[in-house]
C-alpha cells in the first residue's frame, strides 16, 4: 500500500522534527595554560550555524514551537509500511527495518556534532608534507603512549624554559592530555623532518583561545607554538625555516584562515627573530595573564612578499 502523501492528504498527521630562535626552545604557550576549563564559547569567531527556522524562533519552554507535533505512528501503520517495503524491495522483516532506522538516526546524530580536529582545524593529520630546503617535513599528531618520553625529555632541556613544563614526566603528560581531551581547538604534534622526530608543535585555533580576548581576533585565525627539541637541530636556522613552511601549509590547507598567529614572550628575542625570518610581522605587544607577549602575524595576503 503506497504511503499517503502528507502534502495532499489533510487527514495525515506528520511528526515534525526539527620558540625557537637560534632555534632555542619556544616560550610557554599562553593558550595552553588557560585552555582547560576555558569559558570561551567554542563557536566564537567560527562560522555560526544558520539560524533556526521560524518555528524554533518562537519556541517556548523546552525549545519546542507551539505548532510542533510529536505523534507516535500506530503499530498497524508501521506494519503496513514494512509490508509495502517488502513488496517493492524483497522480503525484509520489521526488526531489520527498525535496526536500519536506528542506524540512520545514529549516523545523523554523530555527524551533526563533530567537535573534533576535523571541524576546527581541517584535519591537521591530513595536511600532508611541507617541502623545505632542509628536507620533507610532516606534522604527526601526538600519541601520549608513544611520544610522552621524548616530549618530556625535550621539555626538561634548559632551552625549553619558557614552556614551564620541566620536571617529572607527568607534568608534560597532564599538559598533553588536557589538549587531547578538549574539543580539537588545539592539536599537539611531533615535527618529523626526513623521517626523524625533531620538534614539538601545537596548532591551535587562536580565535577560540583565551588569547582572542587580548587581540583583535578574526574568524579562523590559526596559532602556532613550537619547540625545536633536538640539540643538534638548534642554531642552524631550522626554526625560521620550519615556521615558514608550517605557516604556509596551514594557509594552504585552511582556506577559511587568513592569518597565522603566534605570541612568544617579549623577552624571548631568539624566538621573535625566528618568526621574523619566517615572514611573520610584529603586530603589537600584548599583556597576557602569564606574560607580556609579542603578537606575530603571517598574513595570507603578504605571504609572497615577506
Amino acid at each position: 500500500m503506497p504511503f499517503a502523501d502528507p502534502t495532499t492528504d489533510p487527514g495525515t498527521a506528520v511528526p515534525v522534527t526539527a620558540g625557537f630562535g637560534s632555534d632555542a626552545g619556544f616560550d610557554a604557550p599562553f593558550g595552553a595554560h588557560c585552555r582547560a576549563g576555558s569559558d570561551v564559547d567554542h563557536r566564537s569567531g567560527a562560522d555560526a550555524h544558520p539560524g533556526a527556522d521560524a518555528g524554533e524562533e518562537d519556541a517556548g519552554e523546552g525549545g519546542r514551537g507551539e505548532d510542533t507535533m510529536y505523534l507516535r505512528l500506530p503499530d498497524e501503520l508501521v506494519a503496513l509500511v514494512a509490508d509495502d517495503a517488502s513488496d517493492r524491495h524483497g522480503a525484509r522483516g520489521r526488526d531489520q527495518d527498525t535496526a536500519q532506522l536506528s542506524d540512520s538516526l545514529t549516523a545523523t546524530r554523530d555527524t551533526s556534532v563533530l567537535p573534533t580536529e576535523a571541524d576546527l582545524l581541517d584535519r591537521v593529520a591530513e595536511w600532508g608534507p611541507a617541502h623545505s630546503s632542509a628536507g620533507v617535513f610532516h606534522l604527526v599528531p601526538v600519541r601520549v603512549d608513544r611520544d610522552l618520553p621524548l616530549i618530556s625529555r625535550w621539555m626538561n632541556d634548559p632551552a625549553a624554559a619558557f614552556w614551564e613544563l620541566s620536571g617529572p614526566q607527568n607534568v608534560t603528560e597532564n599538559h598533553l592530555r588536557a589538549q587531547l581531551a578538549d574539543d580539537g581547538r588545539s592539536v599537539p604534534c611531533i615535527g618529523v623532518l626526513d623521517g626523524t622526530p625533531m620538534s614539538y608543535w601545537e596548532i591551535y585555533r587562536a580565535d577560540l583561545d583565551p588569547l582572542a580576548r587580548h587581540y583583535p581576533a578574526r574568524p579562523h585565525d590559526t596559532g602556532l607554538h613550537l619547540l625545536v627539541g633536538a640539540v643538534a637541530d638548534r642554531g642552524r636556522g631550522l626554526g625560521g625555516l620550519l615556521l615558514r613552511a608550517v605557516a604556509d601549509l596551514a594557509l594552504a590547507q585552511r582556506a577559511s584562515c587568513a592569518r597565522v598567529i603566534a605570541e612568544p614572550d617579549i623577552r624571548n628575542t631568539p624566538s621573535i627573530a625566528a618568526f621574523l625570518t619566517a615572514g611573520f610581522r610584529f603586530s603589537a605587544e600584548v599583556d597576557l595573564p602569564a606574560k607580556r607577549a609579542a603578537l606575530m602575524v603571517r598574513d595570507r595576503s603578504l605571504r609572497h612578499l615577506l
